[in-house]
């Protein structure tokens, strides 16, 4: 009776796994492929990959034998900023012939025709974008005498005023605003006539005629004089815009500024005197003295005057306002 020895189990496992080893190995030598059929082409690419790398770890390493470290590779560009304002750079440079002024650093002084008359103003510099203002205008025309259907008449313009303004240049520009004040108003037109003897004139709708010379009645040819005020408001206030700086924001020294506006000075006044004897006919056989109310004709003729100053004065209040225009010339410089 044969007696057969079983091998150990440990023994049966270790026999197990070299014979798979030994099946792995012999498939993979069977599908390996041919050495001499690698082409060239990879062997160039695998050199060329060989040689990147060991540069760039030359470029990461330092030198073994100089101690030196190679320069690394610049930094990509930095992004541009943003456009702002819709593209366009915002201009903040200051224009090199404006420069700021410091206030009552600088004046200036110039003349004007304006309507008014002929004016005279100074400016100083309160700030970058104020100026103030005085104004003095004047004028006298004597036109003389001269004669008019009948009517000799000596006409007198006198023109003279005085005011105060606040120049306003918004955003820095050269319009301004100008507010003011006309504390000084003397501004009046004056008539003074001497009417021919047998001329007719008409009254608020009445026909009257100036009285020839007599010395048994004392009668004289009617003069009467007239004068227009504009100045019934005292002070006015003044509005006005224009175009140029009375003061330039730079070393200029002159300036040619103009002006437009209105003064709000009222309704013109309008007053008539008269003296001298006036008639209801032609051939003066019905005649007295203006200045005598207990006279009928004289009576007439004073109602009648009344009547058309009435409507005169209630024409001219429709008008409360002067216009103001100007044209200047102005030169200005430093006073400290």
């Amino acid at each position: 009776m044969a007696i057969v020895t079983p091998f150990p189990r440990s023994v049966c496992l270790s026999a197990a796994l070299a014979m798979l080893s030994f099946s792995l190995a012999a498939s993979a030598q069977s599908i390996a492929p041919d050495p001499s059929a690698v082409p060239a082409a990879s062997s160039a690419i695998a050199e060329s990959s060989s040689t990147e790398a060991t540069t760039s770890m030359a470029l990461a390493w330092p030198d073994s034998d100089s101690g030196a470290t190679a320069d690394p590779a610049p930094p990509p560009p930095a992004a541009p900023d943003p456009a702002a304002y819709g593209g366009r750079e915002k201009w903040n440079v200051t224009p090199s012939a404006t420069g700021y002024q410091q206030p009552f650093s600088r004046i200036g002084i110039g003349a004007d025709i304006n309507t008014m008359g002929i004016g005279i103003k100074s400016a100083i510099v309160l700030d970058h974008a104020y100026d103030a203002r005085v104004n003095l205008n004047f004028l006298t025309i004597d036109t003389g005498r001269f004669d008019v259907e009948g009517f000799n008449a000596d006409v007198n313009v006198h023109f003279a005023s005085a005011g105060a303004s606040l120049d306003w240049y918004p955003y820095s520009s050269v319009w301004r605003i100008s507010p003011g004040l006309l504390f000084y108003n003397g501004n009046q037109i004056s008539v003074k006539s001497v009417i021919a003897p047998g001329t007719s004139f008409t009254l608020d709708g009445e026909t009257f005629y100036s009285a020839s010379a007599n010395a048994v009645t004392g009668a004289t040819p009617l003069t009467g004089t007239g004068i227009l005020g504009l100045h019934s408001t005292k002070p006015a206030f003044t509005i006005a815009g224009g175009f140029g700086k009375f003061i330039p924001r730079s070393n200029r020294h002159w300036s040619f500024p103009s002006e437009f506006g209105v003064a709000f000075t009222g309704a013109p006044s309008a007053n008539i005197s008269v003296s001298g004897w006036t008639c209801l006919d032609k051939a003066q056989t019905r005649c007295s003295d203006v200045g005598s109310s207990s006279n009928p004709v004289g009576a007439d003729f004073n109602n009648a005057l009344n009547g058309a100053l009435t409507k005169w004065r209630r024409d001219l209040a429709k008008v409360q306002i002067y216009p103001l225009f100007s044209y200047s010339v102005v030169y200005s410089f430093n006073i400290r």
